[in-house]
């Protein structure tokens, strides 16, 4: 295919983009650091869609979860599962679709990392657990969630490059435990919702994400691969 044809076939792909996916529920899915936020925001000015952020700045218990994480590993992800919910529920009920800056689906993937690591009591694993269960009885799942696929390393060296200082402490070996976590929670997420894996190391240009994301998304769901056009 030649480097007009792909030009032109990505231009008239991405002039679709906004009516197949005009009010879609898209999810950002992905390990601390893989450009989630990135994405969110470029596709949601590119596709017409709000967006809704993963709390940070406002979050109450980032710096006590950062300084002492065992102790306020529980509250930190209730706070998160709350505020997630509750950005997931106004998607739905605004009724004109969204991008979601980490799905609600994926805290699970860390309260499970903080168990296994000791940082998190069993009780409080289970009690999470159970609460995630009951909240989702309530939840429309999202149309599509796309999965940033980043390497533990190259997600630690944007981490590095950002620089934000309650971040200091986050290792490569959290980094690795949380991506093998992700690589079970796609196998079981996807039996539910499509889900579109995008090989993220370099960052794209969002026009043609956006109609590779348009072109999978209408062929249909469960897991894919996204492919890069050249």
């Amino acid at each position: 295919m030649t480097t007009s044809k792909v030009d032109s076939e990505a231009n008239a792909a991405s002039g679709n983009a906004g009516s197949a996916l005009g009010k879609a529920f898209i999810g950002i899915a992905g390990i601390i650091g893989a450009g989630k936020t990135t994405l969110a925001t470029a596709l949601g000015q590119h596709l017409g869609l709000d967006v809704h952020y993963e709390p940070v700045i406002d979050n109450e218990y980032l710096a006590d979860f950062y300084r002492d994480t065992r102790r306020y590993s529980f509250a930190m992800q209730i706070y998160l599962l709350n505020r997630r919910f509750q950005q997931h529920q106004e998607i739905i009920w605004r009724g004109r679709g969204g991008v979601q800056d980490r799905t609600i689906y994926e805290d699970a993937i860390f309260a499970r990392a903080l168990r296994d690591m000791d940082l998190m009591d069993n009780r409080d694993y289970e009690t999470y657990v159970n609460l995630f269960r009951n909240l989702s009885n309530f939840m429309c799942r999202p149309n599509v969630i796309i999965y940033l696929d980043v390497t533990p390393e190259k997600s630690m060296e944007r981490i590095r490059e950002r620089d934000r200082g309650i971040e200091s402490g986050i290792t490569v070996e959290y980094l690795t435990r949380l991506y093998n976590n992700y690589e079970e929670f796609l196998h079981e997420i996807s039996r539910l919702i499509p889900v579109l894996r995008v090989r993220w190391d370099d960052f794209w240009e969002v026009e043609r994400l956006a109609e590779a994301i348009t072109r999978e998304y209408m062929r249909g769901g469960f897991l894919r691969e996204v492919a890069r056009l050249a």
